[in-house]
Order: C-alpha cells, then structure tokens, then sequence
C-alpha cells in the first residue's frame, strides 16, 4: 500500500558532500565550519550574531540563564505549543504563566498575554507555531510598556516571515530547532540568533564551559555545541531552505483549495503581513464532519496517509504541571484546539499527485464512501 509519510527531510548529494568534505579534512569539532554556519545564518536571519548549540531546547534554555531568569520570576508562554516552551523556565527555577492563543493562528495571543503580566513578570517567550509568526507587533509593545524581555522560539519557522522581516530578530534573542523533521535540519542542533553584543557574549561563554578563553572560566556553564559536521550539513540545508519552503507554500495552497470545498474541515488561516513557512498543515476537524479527529487520522492511516497531532493537550494538562497545581480550565482555546487539530503531510518530497490523494480520501471520507 502507498505510504504517504507525515515529514521526510529533503536530503541530497550537496548534504552528504558537505559533511564528507569535513570528515576528510579530520577537523570534527567547534571551528571554521562552524562559525561559517552561524556568519551565514545571522545574515539569513537579519542579525548580529547567531550562535549555535546542541538542540533548540538548550537555546531557549540559555537564553533565560543569560537573562538572569531565576527563582520567584514568571516567564509567559503559551499553553499551546511543545512543552519545551515551559520547561525551560522550569529549569530556571522560575515559574512559567500560560496565556491562551488565537483561534486563527494559534499562536499567543497578545491579550490574554496582557491579562497574565504581574509584577514577577519578567519575560514572554513567543512561539511562531506551524510555521505561522505570531502577533510580534501586539506583543513588542507590551514588552516595551511593561518593561519585559521578548523571546522568539522559532524553533518551527525557519524563513517565516512578520511584516517583511524574518522571526527571530524581533526580541531580545530568537531560539531556533535543526532537528530532523524541521524545515531545515542538522539531525540535532540549534541556535539562537539576537543583536544584543552582551547577551552573544553571555552565551557563548554558557555553551562552552563558561570559558571567557581557553581554560580560563568565569562562569558556570556547560558543553552545549555543535560538532563540525552539523554545521556542514546545516551550510547545504541553508543554501536550499527558501526553495524548500516555497514548495511547502505550493503544497499548502493546493491542499486549501481542496479542503476549502468539503465541508466539515477547517483549512489553515494565514494572516495578510506575515510569510508562512509551513512546517506543519494543520486542518480544524468541525463538530459536523462525519468522524472526529482521531476517528479521521486513523481512517487516512487506512489509506496510507499519516497524519499527527499537534498538539492533544495543552501544556498545562500535561501530568506534569497538573502535578504543579496548575487550574486545569486557564486556557480555553488552548483545550479547544486540542481536540480539533490534526496535521497532514505538507512536505517537500510530496509529488502533486501526492497531494491530489490526500485530497481525494478526504472526500471519500466526508461523502462516506
């Protein structure tokens, strides 16, 4: 049967001639290989610096303990994202504050962030999910208002866009994930991206054993970087990131068009200032289509397409943060989405006929057929 995979990363010859360049030249660790990388992915983003490390939960990670985020502070983020997002500021010993999101993107939304500030706030961590950048505009003023740090996890919108200008350069720092299902990939690895000198400095002395020189420690911090050939195959992965993710754009605008016309399911909404990278295609399963969300996924795994779920709870339903005393009714639209999203393939490696199937067992599925 026809298998129509969820993601796939787009691996070729420059991918695997990079990374054999560098285990020829025997040079396998932190060096030039790896400061070309962050020189060409500061460029790509828009700023000063971007340095990288072992995976994008250690870039959030630093980011706070560069921050001096520590014990009695709150850190807002929202409740509907990878838990990542919170446990970093759990390991700073502060306490994260969940704010809902918007129906529509489903990223934080700026008023409910508003509602959540008390005088232990000290930052918000915005998370550009799917692809989709949040309300960076909404949410720069209320940091300027209240005097709060604005964090960007892109950890999902490699590209994306917000008002002409890529996410990652709005806040004081920018996290951003290589993993192996994101738009562009290293395996594992991360970086963080920010114009901000002394918070570079600040990092990149955490990530190296706190090391101002060689042998020669300042501060506390640990051994968070990236080897050589990481850095080759992100180089070969950046050259080819913004033609990856104009197929995913044609990818999600012929999967609209179809779903658009079956009634029952919710296509993906894309605000008009910002670029979408796609990452994930998330559809919205009504109330009036003839099988709920998880009936629907597993149906189209009959039929050879998988699917995901992004998220099926909130963050703070997770046992975890149950366990922290959390209110288990604080987000709404958090718990709403939760039931209705489901993610189908968007890809690069799908064919157009590809895409012309899912369409199709999706109206077989809505007719009863």
């Amino acid at each position: 049967m026809k298998v129509i995979k969820i993601c796939e990363p787009v691996i070729g010859d420059e991918e695997i001639n990079e990374v054999i360049r560098v285990l020829k030249s025997k040079y396998l660790v932190y060096g030039p290989v790896v400061k070309l990388f962050e020189e060409m992915f500061a460029k790509y983003i828009g700023v000063k610096h971007a340095l990288t490390v072992c995976n994008g939960t250690v870039a959030l990670d630093l980011i706070l303990k560069a921050l001096n985020i520590g014990p009695g502070d709150e850190v807002i983020v929202p409740d509907f994202t990878f838990i990542a997002t919170a446990n970093v500021v759990l390991f700073q010993g502060a306490r994260p504050v969940f704010a809902d999101i918007d129906l529509e993107t489903y990223t934080i939304d700026p008023n409910d962030v508003l509602e959540k500030i008390t005088n232990k706030t000290k930052a918000i961590i915005a998370v550009h999910l799917y692809g989709h950048p949040a309300d960076m505009k909404a949410l720069m003023e209320i940091a300027e208002d209240h005097k709060l740090y604005l964090i960007e996890d892109a950890a999902q919108a490699h590209g994306a866009e917000y008002e002409g200008k890529r996410v990652g350069g709005f806040g004081i720092a920018g996290a951003f994930s290589f993993y192996a299902t994101k738009n562009m990939t290293m395996g594992e690895g991360g970086a963080i991206t920010t114009n901000s000198d002394d918070l570079a400095y600040k990092i990149s002395m955490l990530r190296d054993h706190g090391q101002e020189r060689k042998y020669y420690h300042v501060t506390l911090g640990g051994n968070y970087r990236i080897t050589a050939m990481q850095a080759a195959l992100g180089i070969a992965q950046l050259k080819k990131l913004d033609a990856l993710n104009e197929i995913r754009a044609q990818n999600a605008e012929t999967l609209t068009k179809i779903i658009s016309k079956i009634s029952g399911l919710r296509p993906p909404k894309v605000k008009d200032n910002v670029k979408h990278v796609w990452h994930q295609y998330v559809i919205w399963v009504e109330e009036n289509f003839p099988l709920n969300r998880d009936q629907l996924s597993r149906k189209l795994r009959e039929y050879g397409v998988e699917t995901a779920v992004h998220y099926p709870l909130p963050i703070h339903l997770q046992p975890l943060y149950k366990a922290l005393g959390y209110s288990p009714n604080i987000c709404p639209n958090s718990i709403e989405a939760s039931k209705h999203v489901l993610s189908l393939p968007i890809h690069p490696l799908l064919k157009p006929s590809d895409i012309e199937y899912i369409g199709e067992v999706l109206r077989r599925i809505a007719d009863g057929i």
